[in-house]
């Protein structure tokens, strides 16, 4: 099916990283534009409140100003609301009947603000100086309202409302039932009640968020540059706001330096932008600061579990209850998505016949949240791997003993879990083999070690601990991507996907997929992602899914393509296209060591010449569809060393073994993996985002925000299986997140394991100092 190379499987070094190692990258704020104008934003800095007045006199008087805007002057443009999450699957909405209630913004403030970080107005000046000082002429007058920032508190009666046209706070509830729960946990020998906490943290891409906005003088389309990670969305919701055609708006997003989820949504200041650029007649460019990405960005990860389980006298799960409280922050502006993730990702590997989950997602004075790397997973698997342990130390068992006991079997592969997933279907596990991942990562710890240096007691005030985590991952969510193969005049192959990058190293791992396909190096190929005049239709790389949809897309297209150049090839040398191979970009005479040749440059520079002009119209376009997800999965495992005097937690080793299916490459396979456990680890002992009562956010900057560089994260062993997944030709398995997703609960299992003989009970991050030493303090 594919070409002789076998470029697929070989760790070829990124095409990309050279321009960009050499300073050479172009990122939104490189872009010169000639006669831009700079939009600086005014924030509220009130959690709620009524705007009582905002007067703009002094600031639009101000030297360089040219314009500045309130709400009242963007009146007419409707309020941003992601419209894909309205959309409830009928599978979804048959089974489980969620409530979803999507909070549109305001793109301005206009009768009140619901969070710090609210934009109130916007300053457009010479330079980003003269806008930022305009900002401080402008006179807000609030009228303070009741805050409410914890989730549970916002679900009593007597709660203040976030938005006063809803009855109540909830933005969403669901609820999935399989089984009998009720009489499981009746006839159970053993269980446990917990109660865990995510805590709230920060995607903080090394480039904050930036956009760009023109206006053609000649042909009158908008050009807009921009860090997203769904162009087509958001050049669709552009042209639905500004009044425009699709096709009369242009997205790139060229060099991103990270999104991790935080840019995979729509903003309003993407919609300011090029409004502003239509209606000021100049170039528009805004890129936000630090404070601001902390506080105004979305933030994620904050979740409540209220979880059960039930087991039999050997441990083997009977049935799980979790009460499941999201905090949402001033607006919902995902719909179902983190909560429905979290909801389906519970159960991870295990066999669990009775289950009944129950969540809500609640609206809150603070930003809004949305999803970021693995989104909802860390949080669900947060707390079943923290119950798993807790109901181990129940039963007197080696919780790495009570995982085996409970995990699917290779046999059991396709496994339905009884669950719907989000695409509205049943539940499968398409293939894996948890028990191995998990037999590798035990090993991998040497746990019998782990345990003799235990029973020798503290050494110098340190207590050292082992902790296991095991995730799967729905990956390669639909419904479709793009992609688009042509060959140019200059026998070049031109590959154009509707995923753009953000790092994941796309223009390689693409190019090694055309390659085989059609039958030449990858050196021959460009790849163009991320600009929505190469492509007409696109989603974007959000949830695991470039790799497999744009990946089977190009896939199929490379084929088709192959297939029309060997006829077009073959008419041009005059033997039969089953004669013929393509490889390297040359057409040979299969068998005939001195027969004539064709290079695909001569292919498509002889057409126009010749009656024949098939070889002209060597292009392919591919919309992939996958008929379900491709289920990628992994085993965790970590050694710490706990300081019972400072509190402070060393990792000592680190262990993942995962499966995603066939590997495209590896050195950018190890690349994500270890991007994503160094997150992971982040937000496990060092990262949060704290609010206070009044909702003023208390870690707005890095003085307080606490972000590991790279030498807070411990060298990583790395091991891998490969189980093809059948739901796709390439049997790819998204992995871009699954080293983000099991690390906040390994480390919290070590960290419980090292101080067991204090009987610490560990329930929420970020595992600091601090927090260690009131753990000790409090058992």
């Amino acid at each position: 099916m594919t070409g002789k190379s076998g470029w697929i499987g070989r760790p070829m070094a990124r095409v990309e990283d050279d321009r960009l190692l050499r300073g050479q990258g172009r990122y939104v704020d490189d872009l010169a534009l000639p006669r831009s104008l700079e939009a600086a934003f005014l924030r509220s800095p009130e959690a709620h409140a009524r705007l009582v007045s905002v007067d703009v006199s002094a600031a639009l008087a101000a030297p360089g100003v040219t314009a500045v805007w309130t709400g009242e002057d963007l009146a007419g443009l409707d309020p941003l609301l992601n419209r894909e999450e309205l959309r409830i699957p009928p599978g979804l909405a048959e089974t489980v009947d969620p409530t979803v209630r999507l909070t549109p913004m305001p793109l301005l403030a206009r009768e009140k603000v619901a969070y710090v970080g609210q934009p109130v107005a916007v300053v457009f000046a010479e330079n980003r100086y003269l806008a930022e000082d305009a900002l401080e002429l402008i006179d807000v007058r609030y009228a303070s309202l009741p805050v409410v920032v914890d989730p549970e508190e916002a679900l009593k009666p007597e709660a203040p409302l976030i938005h006063e046209d809803l009855q109540d706070n909830t933005a969403v509830a669901v609820t999935a039932r399989v089984g009998d729960p009720d009489a499981a946990f009746r006839a159970a020998h053993t269980v446990i009640s917990e109660e865990f906490h995510a805590h709230r943290y920060v995607a903080s891409p090394i480039e904050t968020r930036a956009v760009a906005a023109q206006v053609d003088p000649y042909r009158g389309e908008l050009t807009v540059w921009s860090g997203t990670q769904t162009p087509h969305r958001l050049r669709d919701s552009i042209a639905r706001t500004l009044g425009l055609e699709a096709e009369d708006v242009r997205v790139l997003a060229v060099d991103v330096g990270g999104g991790f989820g935080q840019k995979g949504i729509l903003y309003v200041e993407e919609l300011i932008v090029p409004h502003a650029a239509r209606c000021l007649g100049r170039p528009v460019r805004w890129r936000e600061d630090r404070t601001e990405n902390l506080t105004a960005s979305s933030h994620a990860r904050e979740q409540i579990h209220r979880i059960e389980l039930a087991s039999d006298a050997d441990g083997r799960l009977l049935g799980v209850r979790d009460r499941v409280t999201v905090n949402f922050g001033a607006y919902n502006m995902t719909g179902l998505v983190v909560p429905y993730n979290s909801l389906c990702h519970l159960l991870g590997p295990y066999r669990v016949p009775n289950v009944e989950i129950d969540v809500a997602g609640v609206l809150t004075n603070t930003t809004f949240s949305t999803p970021y790397r693995g989104a909802g997973r860390p949080e669900a698997v947060f707390a079943m791997e923290r119950a798993m342990d807790r109901l181990a130390a129940a039963l007197g068992l080696e919780p790495a003993e009570l995982r085996a006991r409970n995990l699917v079997r290779p046999g059991e592969m396709p496994y339905r879990t009884g669950l719907v997933d989000r695409s509205g279907q049943p539940q499968v596990y398409d293939s894996g083999d948890f028990p191995e991942l998990l037999r590798r990562a035990v090993a991998k710890v040497d746990l019998p070690s782990v345990r003799t240096q235990q029973e020798s007691g503290a050494v110098e005030g340190k207590r050292v601990g082992v902790g296991f985590a095991l995730y799967i991952e729905a990956t390669g969510l639909g419904p479709f991507e793009t992609a688009r193969i042509d060959l140019a005049p200059s026998g070049r192959v031109k590959l154009a996907i509707g995923t753009p990058s953000q790092g994941q190293g796309h223009r390689t791992a693409m190019a090694q997929i055309a390659a085989d396909a059609l039958g030449v190096s990858p050196r021959q190929i460009d790849v163009v992602g991320g600009d929505t005049a190469a492509t007409s239709f696109g989603v974007g790389t959000i949830a695991s899914r470039a790799l497999v949809n744009a990946g089977n897309a190009t896939h199929r297209a490379g084929l088709l393509l192959r297939e029309k150049a060997l006829a077009a090839a073959a008419r041009r040398l005059e033997v039969a296209a089953t004669d013929l191979d393509l490889a390297d970009g040359v057409f040979t005479v299969r068998g005939v060591q001195t027969g004539p040749s064709l290079t695909l440059a001569e292919l498509v520079a002889g057409a126009p010449m010749s009656d024949d002009i098939s070889g002209a119209e060597l292009s392919e376009t591919v919309h992939f569809r996958p008929p379900g997800f491709a289920v990628s999965s992994g085993a965790h495992a970590a050694v710490v060393e706990v300081d019972e005097r400072t509190g402070e937690v060393a990792v000592r080793k680190y262990v993942v073994v995962h499966d995603a299916g066939v590997i495209v490459n590896p050195l950018i396979a190890e690349g994500q993996v270890t991007g994503g456990i160094a997150q992971g680890i982040a937000g496990a002992l060092y990262e949060e985002m704290i609010y206070g009562p009044d909702g003023q956010p208390r870690t707005a900057t890095y003085l307080d925000y606490l972000v590991p560089t790279s030498s807070e994260i411990p060298d990583l062993d790395l091991d891998e299986l490969h189980t093809p997944s059948p739901m796709n030709d390439l049997g790819v398995k998204g992995l871009g997140e699954g080293g983000a997703i099991a690390p906040q609960a390994v480390l919290a299992n070590a960290v419980e394991d090292a101080l067991r003989p204090h009987g610490v009970v560990v329930r929420r991050g970020p595992l600091s100092p601090s927090r260690v030493r009131d753990l000790l303090r409090s058992a």
